[in-house]
C-alpha cells in the first residue's frame, strides 16, 4: 500500500508541475526608454529580469542603447536570475527619422526552446511606402519545436503617436510581403501600436486594413488597459495573429497584459512601476505538443491542480493514520 501511495505521490507531483513547464510565451513590452541610465538602476533591473524571463521570447521596444551597453548589462542579469534557461538577443539596427532620438526592436529568446531562423529590416525607402514609418518593422522568423505552429514569424511596431492610422494601415504591407518573401501565413504582429484611447480614432479604423481584414486577429481587447498610470486606461500595446492556422495555435484567453506593478507590488511612488515602464508587457501562450506530437495546450488547469492536491492529501491521510 505504502509504494502505491509513493506511486501516485510521484503521479500527483508531476502533474501539479506540468503547467509551469508546458507553456509557450510571447511578450511584448515597451521598455519606455531602456539605456545605459536605466540599467544602472538594480531594482529597475531585477523587475525587468522578473519579467523577461516568464517568456520564451520577448520583444522589447523602445531600447536606446547608442553604445550596447544596457543589453550587454540586461544579458548578463538575465543569466545570473535564471539559471535553467540560457538567453540570448537580436537586434535591430537603430532607428528613427531624428539623429537625437532613436531605438532599437530587440527579441531576447530562450535557446532552448526557440532559435532564430532568419531576418530582416524592412527598408525605410521600399517603393510606394513614401516612408511610412518612424521606426521599421525589425522582422525575425523563430523555430520553436515544442509549439504546435513550429515555426512563426513576428513584425515588431512602435508607432508614433501622431502617426498611428498611417503606420498601422502601412503594417499591412509588411505583412503581405513578409508572408510572400517567407512563403509562410504563420505570422504574428505584436508592439507598442498606441492603438487607443485619442491615438487611434474610431472613425479612423476603417481606414486601416490590419483591422479591417478579416483573416486577422486581435487578441488585446478594445478595453483593455495596458498603461501602468493610474490616471490612463488606454489599449496601446496589440498582438495580432494572421490566418486561422496561427489562431488556433493560441491557447484560448491566454492573450493579456502582464500586470507587474500588483504582481511584484510595485506602487507608482516607490520603486517604481513607472521607473520600470509606464507600459505593461502584453503576452500571450502558444499551444505546445508533447512527445506523441499531441496538443498539450497548459496541459492542466489550476482547478485540476487544487483537485490533485486534495486528493493527495486525502489518500495521504487515510495511509499514515492507518
Amino acid at each position: 500500500m505504502r509504494s502505491s501511495f509513493l506511486l501516485l505521490l510521484t503521479f500527483l507531483l508531476g502533474v501539479t508541475d506540468i503547467q509551469a513547464g508546458s507553456d509557450f510565451r510571447v511578450c511584448a513590452f515597451n521598455t519606455q526608454h531602456f539605456g545605459e541610465s536605466k540599467s544602472q538602476k538594480s531594482d529597475v533591473m531585477q523587475t525587468l529580469v522578473k519579467i523577461i524571463t516568464r517568456c520564451d521570447v520577448c520583444l522589447l521596444q523602445e531600447v536606446r542603447d547608442s553604445k550596447g551597453k544596457a543589453l550587454k548589462l540586461l544579458l548578463e542579469h538575465l543569466k545570473r536570475y535564471d539559471t535553467k534557461h540560457e538567453y540570448k538577443a537580436v537586434a535591430s539596427e537603430r532607428l528613427g527619422r531624428s539623429e537625437t532620438y532613436q531605438e532599437q526592436y530587440v527579441f531576447v529568446y530562450r535557446t532552448d526552446t526557440v532559435t532564430v531562423a532568419d531576418q530582416y529590416q524592412y527598408p525605410d525607402d521600399k517603393p510606394g511606402d513614401i516612408d511610412a514609418f518612424s521606426r521599421e518593422p525589425f522582422v525575425v522568423r523563430f523555430r520553436a519545436p515544442k509549439t504546435a505552429i513550429k515555426e512563426f514569424v513576428l513584425i515588431p511596431q512602435h508607432t508614433t503617436p501622431a502617426n498611428t492610422t498611417k503606420e498601422l494601415d502601412a503594417l499591412y504591407d509588411v505583412l503581405q510581403h513578409v508572408k510572400k518573401m517567407w512563403k509562410t501565413e504563420n505570422v504574428m504582429l505584436l508592439g507598442d501600436f498606441n492603438a487607443g484611447c485619442g491615438y487611434l480614432a474610431k472613425k479612423n479604423r476603417k481606414r486601416v486594413r490590419l483591422i479591417t481584414d478579416q483573416n486577422l486577429f486581435w487578441l488585446i481587447q478594445e478595453n483593455t488597459d495596458t498603461t501602468v498610470r493610474s490616471s490612463t486606461s488606454c489599449s496601446y500595446d496589440r498582438i495580432v495573429v494572421n490566418g486561422e492556422t496561427f489562431h488556433r495555435a493560441i491557447l484560448p484567453s491566454s492573450a493579456k497584459p502582464f500586470n507587474f506593478q500588483v504582481e511584484y507590488r510595485l506602487t507608482e511612488e516607490q520603486v517604481t512601476a513607472l521607473l520600470v515602464s509606464d507600459h505593461y508587457p502584453v503576452e500571450v501562450l502558444l499551444k505546445v505538443v508533447d512527445s506523441r506530437g499531441l496538443d498539450g495546450g497548459t496541459s492542466i488547469t489550476s482547478g485540476n491542480q487544487f483537485i490533485a492536491l486534495f486528493v493527495l492529501s486525502h489518500v495521504a491521510f487515510q495511509i499514515l493514520t492507518r
